[in-house]
């Protein structure tokens, strides 16, 4: 909250032609309507793996993304799942496979190395319930034209967990959240 009334009387000072006065700190030059707007984006999530060990087992059946104003959003499906979502997230300097530990290039800045406590088969049935091929593109997502998001790779999915790398401009804060049976993944676009 003083964040942003911080950021409202530095923009009301801005808007009287006092931008360029000593202690206006953080007045952006420009329309007000999109300072305010850059203003509500939160840079406090950290770069910083974060990681959760609970496990609901259910398969992955999906991965989506989309664009907001302030991050790039990936989804991964665990249809069917009722409790608490294991994951452990963070920045590698190389993405390797699971299992085989071979290197797979993704294209970026940095990289953000998912694991997600789901595996993309049924291991009732060993059936395939995602479809992802190691080495390859999600498939389904396209990134291009996205702010931070930049590729996606598929790398294993190995003892009971899917592992995902996803390309990204730089090493930008994030934030892991679950919603029901889907576990969440947000890059912000700046810092």
């Amino acid at each position: 909250m003083r964040r942003l009334t911080t950021a409202a009387a530095a923009l009301a000072l801005a808007g009287a032609g006092l931008a360029g006065t000593a202690g206006v700190a953080g007045a952006a030059p420009g329309p007000v309507g999109k300072a305010a707007s850059a203003a509500t984006c939160s840079t406090v999530w950290g770069s910083g793996t974060k990681s959760a060990t609970d496990s609901d087992s259910k398969p992955l059946t999906n991965i989506k993304t989309s664009q907001n104003p302030c991050y790039d959003r990936m989804v991964f499906d665990i249809s069917g799942a009722t409790g608490k979502l294991g994951y452990h997230v963070g920045y590698v300097d190389t993405f390797h496979q699971d299992g085989s530990g071979e290197q797979i290039p993704v294209n970026g800045g940095a990289i953000l190395q998912v694991y997600v406590s789901a595996p993309s088969y049924d291991p009732a049935t060993m059936k395939q319930t995602y479809a992802g091929k190691a080495g390859k593109s999600l498939p389904g997502v396209n990134v291009t034209g996205y702010k931070t998001f930049k590729d996606t790779r598929f790398g294993a999915s190995f003892e009971g967990q899917t592992q995902v790398g996803v390309g990204v401009r730089a090493r930008l804060p994030f934030r892991v959240l679950q919603s029901g049976d889907k576990l969440i993944v947000d890059v912000a676009h700046t810092w």
